[in-house]
């Protein structure tokens, strides 16, 4: 199975998931120097990260957990399966808990993030991904695009520390995130087949072009948002 969310080049087939799959990849990376220990992928999906991570971090162990009767991905199953109320693990299991573009398909984001904190040890850090500006997807289980306000309001009800969220590109990179979704996802025939070599460079530029917010505030637009919290020692 080949992996199309890493080191990705720009194409007219990926024109809808080339910006936000980069920036997901490039939170990933930022933060596997912070990586170690025992990690959990909840969510995981195909995995795409888990050779990366192994190859660049400190992690000694790595699992990925995913929902039972979730997406097909060719056969390739996760390493555990749960019903979505409780994982299959002990409390305090893991260093490390990673759910990339996983709270927005949570119907209660409370309740997945103690399950979170439940098995992460004292001290240990989640990592989470989110989408701002994407299309309906794995629909009807796609409930929210989190602001960083909610997001920092939901981990401190949960109790989570030292939250640390920054912004996924910019304008630009959402312009160029819009486009591509409107030329792949909505556009057929001959207009798609034409507007795909037109918008394939403008994406291009924009993107190259293209620099992340300094803070939130407001008219800030962005494509997601990634960061860390960290489970507290006491």
């Amino acid at each position: 199975m080949s992996n199309s969310f890493i080191n990705l080049q720009l194409s007219k087939d990926n024109l809808e998931s080339y910006i936000v799959r980069n920036e997901i990849f490039k939170a990933v990376t930022n933060a596997i120097p912070l990586f170690s220990g025992k990690l959990l992928d909840s969510g995981c999906g195909s995995m795409p990260y888990k050779k990366i991570i192994l190859s660049n971090s400190a992690i000694t162990n790595y699992a990925g957990l995913d929902i039972e009767g979730g997406l097909n991905y060719e056969g390739l199953q996760p390493d555990y399966l749960w019903d979505g109320e409780k994982m299959p693990f002990d409390d305090t299991s893991f260093d490390v808990v990673i759910s990339t573009e996983v709270l927005e398909h949570v119907s209660d984001p409370d309740a997945y993030l103690r399950e979170v904190k439940r098995v992460l040890k004292p001290g240990g850090m989640f990592f989470f991904t989110v989408p701002f500006l994407m299309s309906l997807h794995e629909v009807p289980h796609d409930y929210y695009r989190y602001t960083p306000f909610a997001l920092e309001m939901i981990f401190k009800r949960t109790g989570f520390t030292d939250i640390n969220i920054k912004p996924m590109g910019g304008y630009h990179a959402a312009m160029a995130q819009m486009l591509g979704l409107w030329v792949n996802m909505y556009l057929w025939g001959k207009k798609k087949r034409i507007m795909r070599w037109i918008a394939k460079p403008i994406i291009a530029y924009l993107y190259k072009n293209d620099k992340a917010p300094a803070n939130f505030k407001k008219s800030t637009m962005i494509v997601g948002l990634s960061g860390t919290v960290i489970k507290p020692f006491l």
